[in-house]
This record gives structure tokens, sequence and C-alpha cells, in this order.
């Protein structure tokens, strides 16, 4: 039973950490766009880039929150997403010039600055730790028939 206990213990450990982890992750990624969002407003069609940035630090932002406060399956896939969706768009538009598409501008940047770097590091962590929490979710036993 103490062996059992310990391992429980052990576990949410682990969980709590992991959590900070990628909390950590995205409110760096949340810091870096809204930090460099009113550098990208002159990059516009019917949005600007900054607003994009702004978008995703909000995003980011409330991941924070729900990976910290909810500790539930679609928060922790919404977290993982939004890591997701981030890295897939700065790798995008770091290697691929694909011009605007429909209201959003061209936002090919064939460089990897110090920022963009952390922030993908940040993401690729992020995204490593809600993938581990999403597949070791414990799940509640039924009560078991009298």
């Amino acid at each position: 039973m103490a062996q059992a206990r310990h391992r429980s213990t052990g576990g949410r450990i682990t969980q709590l950490v992991a959590r900070l982890i990628a909390a950590a992750g995205l409110a760096v990624n949340a810091g870096i766009h809204a930090h460099l969002a009113d550098q990208y407003d002159v990059v516009s069609a019917s949005i600007s880039e900054g607003d994009l940035f702004r978008l995703e630090a909000g995003l980011a932002s409330l991941g924070v929150i729900v990976v910290l406060f909810w500790r539930h399956p679609i928060g922790d896939a919404y977290a993982w997403l939004v890591a997701a969706a981030g890295l897939f768009a700065v790798l995008l538009y770091r290697y691929d010039d694909i011009g605007a598409i429909g209201p959003l501008p061209d936002m090919y940047e064939p460089i990897w600055t110090t920022d963009k770097k952390i922030s993908a590091i940040s993401q690729a962590v992020t995204i490593v730790v809600m993938t581990f929490l999403l597949l070791t979710r414990r799940r509640r036993k039924p009560p078991r028939a009298s």
C-alpha cells in the first residue's frame, strides 16, 4: 500500500513539474510575441502580422492558465495545439515564401533571430511536455460494484 502511495505521489510531482515546464514554455512564447507585435504592424494585408502576434500572445497566455489551473484533457489539448500551430507557422514562414493568403499578409522571414529561436524552442518543449501529459493522463477508475 505504501509503495502504491509513493508511486502516486511521484506521479503527481512529475505531472506538476511537467505542467510548470509547459506553462513556462507558453509564457515565453506569449512574452516574445507580445513584445515583438508592434514591430510587425507594418507587415499587413487586411490583418497585420502584429495583430497575429498579439493573437498568438493571447492564446498562449490562456494556455498558461489552462495548463496550470484547469488540468483537463481538453485544456491540455488546447495548449498542445497552440504550441504546435505556433511552431508550424514559424517553421513554415522561415523556410517557405507562400505569399499572402486571403487576409493574412506575406510573413516570409528567412532568418533565425534570437527571439524566433527562443520562441520555436519554447513551443517545441511545450509540445513534448503536453504530449507526455496527454499520453500519461491517469483515468479515473469507475467505482467497484459491491
